[in-house]
Order: C-alpha cells, then structure tokens, then sequence
C-alpha cells in the first residue's frame, strides 16, 4: 500500500518581523522571497525608515542558509521631488551582509511604454545570496511583462511570484518559502501550489488571516 501524498505546509506567524527574525535565527533549507514595506506603509520619518529598510535586508540575508538566496521585489518611490532607488538600496545592504547580486530583473507592473505617473511601472526583483553562484543559463527573463493577477494592491503579481518561488525550488533547491513580510500571502500560496512548504510573518491581523487561507491555482501561474 502506497504512503499517502502530504500537502505542502503553511505557517504563518502574526509578529513584527524583525524581532522574530532575530529571535528565530537562520531557517534550514529556506528560501526568502520577500517585498519589503516601504514608508508610507510604516510610521517612521524617511530618515528612519531608510534605516530600517537597510536593516530588514540584513536580516533576511541572515535568515537563510549561505548556500541558498534571497529574493527581493521592491519598486521604486518618489519623496519630496525625488526618486528613491529601493533595488539600489537591497544590493547595498545585500553586500554590506556579506552577500553578492545573483541576478537583477524588471516585473512589468503596466504595458510597455506605457506613460506612469507617481509610481513607476516596473518593479525590481533581486536575488542576492552569500555563497550560490548564478547559473550558466538562467531560465528566467530579463523583464516579466505578465505580473499576473495582484490579489492584493500592494502585493506582487502571482505569476512573478511564480518565478521567483520556481528558482527558489529548481535552482536553489529550497525545501521552505519564507517571506517575513508576507501580506495577504500570495508568495506563501504560490509555494504551496509548486509543491514547497511556507513560512510567513505579517504584522496586520487581517492580512495575517488572509494569508493563512488564500490559494493559487496551478493554471494561473
């Protein structure tokens, strides 16, 4: 008789993720694929808040193990008449962790040359890791013009999650998705529907209940 199939599993913690970050220490057989917040969504000063972001990329550096990686989407903000380069800001504080760029890609947000205003149409997806080297051939595009469906209006696209979580499970050999910042869960969903377990930290209550139950289907990444 044949062992039964286990479903992937799913664990979310409702915490401040750097506290449990520092608490919790590296993760074994982890992958961190993760946006950080940027300062409209905390109630910190810019000054503070670069801080803190610097910080958080640490940290999740920090949490997996020196032969896996970590992944970051992050877009870009305009403050005070100027252009806040987040992707710049990951690689930064990456390398200050001991960590080097595995690859820098571009998600879509709208059409090709398409005028945006306020907010720019792309954002970055970074994988840095201390000790990985980059593939040879990287079976991932330069820019992802299909985001896929946003089930959330800060969160990533699905099918760009589906990228980086498939990354994370064939180049990398991930066991576990973690993602400290994890929203309504749309990276910890995607890991489940490719098979990986997930790990997430979300702060907001609601968000925490929803990313405990949402689902991804196959067919839309």
């Amino acid at each position: 008789m044949s062992e039964p199939i286990s479903s992937p599993m799913r664990e979310v913690h409702q915490a401040d993720a750097i506290p449990w970050m520092r608490e919790r220490g590296r993760i074994d057989g982890a992958c961190a694929v993760t946006s950080l917040p940027d300062v409209s969504e905390v109630n910190m000063t810019l000054p503070a808040w670069r801080a803190w972001f610097l910080g958080a990329v640490e940290l999740v550096v920090n949490a997996v193990p020196d032969e896996s990686a970590a992944l970051f989407f992050q877009s870009d903000i305009k403050r005070d008449g100027a252009w806040i380069d987040k992707g710049a800001m990951v690689v930064r504080a990456a390398e200050d962790a001991g960590a080097r760029v595995l690859f820098h890609k571009i998600v879509a947000r709208r059409p090709p040359g398409m005028l945006t205003y306020g907010r720019p149409g792309f954002t970055h997806l970074i994988a840095v890791s201390r000790a990985m080297n980059c593939p040879e051939v990287l079976p991932l595009p330069d820019i992802i013009t299909d985001a896929g469906e946003l089930k959330w209006i800060r969160a990533m696209g699905v099918r760009a999650a589906g990228h980086a979580v498939r990354f994370a499970k064939e180049q990398v050999g991930a066991k576990v998705i973690f993602d400290p910042f994890c929203g309504v869960g749309t990276v910890l969903a995607v890991a489940n529907a490719m098979g990986l377990d997930a790990l997430g930290v979300e702060l907001s209550r609601k968000r925490c209940e929803q990313s405990r139950v949402l689902t991804v289907r196959p067919d839309e990444l």
